[in-house]
């Protein structure tokens, strides 16, 4: 009886530990999320990964944990806390994403160019808004946005313009913009032990203007293509063009 009893409060207190580190990963979830709507950025639901897989039920998904859960994810995105709580303990598995070209943009690169550009901009004295990095695989650099001018006839396309549905044409160089968005962290990518999207720089940062960071990511994106096994260097290059009128 006595050894039943101590392995029966063991049992307890291994239960009491993992309820209080679930109980610490939701607060530091909704911290997350609740600062990065502070600095602005407009949050939605998302899919989330299921093992090697996408939690929608769509067969094959194309981007698995990467997509919002409703296709009205632009006229859904808040900043409100009250409205990021309720979704954050509705939905304690969901991914966020948060939409673009609204209150900022979102310069994304592969994550070497990124971590280069990154040591560049800092060592020349450029001021580098939030910074976020999806595992080892894409680098975020959040910045002002030209999506919504007070005279819509002084908004500019770009060739970068990338949307989620284009994401395979610019493996360099990525503008999010009008109608397009990014994870924010803590989301988490598929896999076994899926890497998670974290902050590199803090969202609370000033955003800096797109232009004072585009020509060290550009220059970046275009060394890292001539390293990078099996890409071709002319993907980079079309996908490293300056805006244009």
């Amino acid at each position: 009886m006595e050894r039943e009893s101590r392995f029966s409060g063991w049992l307890r207190r291994r239960s009491r530990n993992a309820d209080s580190r679930a109980a610490q990963a939701a607060r530091l979830r909704e911290d997350l999320l609740l600062g990065a709507a502070a600095a602005g950025f407009p949050l939605a639901p998302a899919a989330h990964p299921e093992g090697y897989g996408c939690s929608c039920e769509r067969i094959g998904c194309p981007t698995p944990a990467r997509h919002p859960l409703s296709f009205a994810w632009r006229t859904q995105a808040a900043t409100g806390p009250e409205q990021i709580e309720r979704w954050a303990r509705e939905r304690p598995q969901a991914n966020f994403v948060t939409a673009t070209g609204l209150a900022h943009d979102v310069l994304d690169v592969p994550f070497e160019a990124g971590r280069a550009a990154l040591e560049r901009l800092e060592d020349e004295g450029v001021e580098v808004g939030p910074v976020a990095v999806l595992g080892d695989d894409r680098m975020l650099f959040f910045t002002t946005t030209r999506g919504t001018p007070d005279d819509e006839d002084e908004w500019w396309p770009c060739e970068l313009d990338c949307h989620p549905e284009t994401m395979d044409e610019h493996p360099g160089l990525r503008w999010h913009c009008r109608g397009s968005y990014v994870l924010v962290p803590p989301s988490r990518l598929p896999g076994l032990h899926g890497p998670e999207v974290g902050w590199e720089r803090a969202p609370e940062r000033p955003l800096p203007d797109p232009l004072t960071l585009l020509e060290a990511l550009t220059d970046a994106c275009a060394a890292y293509a001539d390293t990078a096994p099996g890409q071709d260097y002319q993907d980079f290059q079309d996908s490293a063009a300056w805006p244009v009128r």
